[in-house]
């Protein structure tokens, strides 16, 4: 009888303790699994003083070469690792990629905001208020604006559908929630292929076509749409659990210096990227420690944006290491998207808001002036806490077996291997 009681009120507290020790199980399989020492930072042994000055050292810039880590990026990046501008090792081809990413980004911001608020009134206006993933309705908004920004053409459905489910699996595979689905992404890497001639930009010409057609996949169709929907799922949770920054922001729609206030407390609060990895190519000297040549350097955001002061900020990494292509249009872009969200609906969640946010964003909207209905907020929560129990236990299978099949397959080891660079 006790122990039908104990193991009842078990399975009733479950998602107040299982989730936790399922992640830190998790996070334990992950360390004994990949099997590669790596020195994270900040650490033990270098602090977050010293995050940006071992982050920008010109040695620490080694990509994939010489990390198995590597092994699971390029596993949950694939198709087209080799040439994600990310990952690539400097040199001449890292040149190409990185200007033709640029040029393709680099508009006025009178045109990036036009081009925004065109995109974003076109996909809202399809959205039905009620309770919604936000990640899941966002996405679409950055499949179509970097779909324009690639072809300078208004974004097909057939596109769009494949972008988004290309999207939605990398990140999903990348959170561990489901694992990978390349039937999906090859889809998506055959229509870039047959559309490389109506691309108006000049590609990196070292690359074959094939690789080009990853290029543009994993740059603006993977890495864009992916982070950019994230950092918007963050900020509209944060708008939508604190009333009270809602109401400025609808009370004072072009104060842009509130918003950018906001975007930049959302971004600190719950950093887009988790670790970042390099591998030092010549020693780095510290005033207390010799980092030696060969070392795979994580650097831990979360951890860094927790113990840093507010002025050590870098949302889109440091400039002298490949600082994030697109940290000059994404800051725009994202307060049109927050406007245009804001003058149709008001937002509520009572979900869990955490920075891998697995749960995709769970949120009411509501039709702006219309009056709230408590009672979904009310089953929201709850099926949000059952929900981390399943999930947290998905997380634990698939990205065990993630792992191990990244190790098989090595596909960055196999490719260096090989004589490739």
């Amino acid at each position: 009888m006790i122990g039908k009681v104990l193991a009842a009120a078990a399975v009733a507290t479950a998602p107040a303790w299982l989730p936790h020790r399922v992640v830190a199980l998790r996070m334990k399989i992950f360390a004994l699994v990949n099997g590669q020492d790596t020195l994270t930072v900040p650490g033990e042994r270098v602090g977050a003083a010293d995050f940006k000055r071992v982050y920008a050292d010109p040695a620490a810039n080694g990509r994939s070469r010489g990390a198995a880590l590597s092994d699971l990026f390029w596993y949950w990046l694939a198709p087209g690792p080799q040439v994600h501008q990310e990952h690539l090792e400097a040199g001449p081809r890292y040149d190409e990629v990185a200007k033709c990413t640029r040029h393709i980004l680099v508009r006025s911001k009178q045109d990036s905001e036009e081009l925004t608020r065109r995109v974003a009134a076109r996909v809202l206006d399809g959205v039905r208020p009620g309770l919604v993933r936000l990640r899941d309705e966002m996405m679409p908004i950055w499949a179509e604006l970097y779909y324009e920004l690639v072809f300078d053409e208004p974004c097909p459905p057939e596109a769009r559908d494949l972008i988004v489910g290309h999207a939605d699996d990398v990140v999903s595979a990348l959170k561990c929630v489901r694992p990978r689905n390349m039937r999906r992404r090859a889809r998506l890497t055959r229509y870039l292929r047959r559309r490389l001639t109506d691309v108006p930009h000049p590609l990196p010409p070292s690359l074959t076509p094939d690789e080009q057609a990853y290029y543009l996949q994993g740059t603006f169709f993977n890495t864009a749409v992916v982070q950019m929907s994230e950092a918007m799922a963050h900020l509209l949770m944060i708008i939508a659990q604190r009333p009270d920054v809602q109401a400025r922001l609808v009370e004072h729609p072009d104060d842009d210096a509130y918003l950018a206030r906001v975007i930049d407390d959302g971004l600190r609060a719950y950093p887009l990227f988790g670790i970042a990895h390099r591998i030092s190519t010549a020693d780095i000297e510290l005033e207390h420690l010799t980092i030696p040549a060969g070392t795979v350097l994580c650097f831990s955001y979360p951890d860094f944006a927790a113990q840093a002061a507010k002025a050590d900020f870098i949302p889109f990494g440091v400039a002298q290491n490949r600082a994030c292509p697109a940290r000059g249009i994404a800051p725009v872009t994202m307060r049109i998207v927050t406007r245009e969200v804001l003058r149709r609906f008001s937002l509520a969640s009572t979900a869990g808001h955490t920075r891998s946010i697995p749960n995709r964003g769970p949120a009411l909207l509501t039709p702006r002036g219309a009056r709230r209905n408590r009672a979904p907020l009310a089953w929201l929560a709850v099926r949000d806490r059952w929900e981390d129990v399943w999930r947290s236990l998905a997380q634990l299978v698939f990205g065990t077996y993630m792992v191990l099949d990244a190790r098989r397959q090595a596909l960055c080891t196999t490719y260096f291997a090989g004589g490739n660079r």
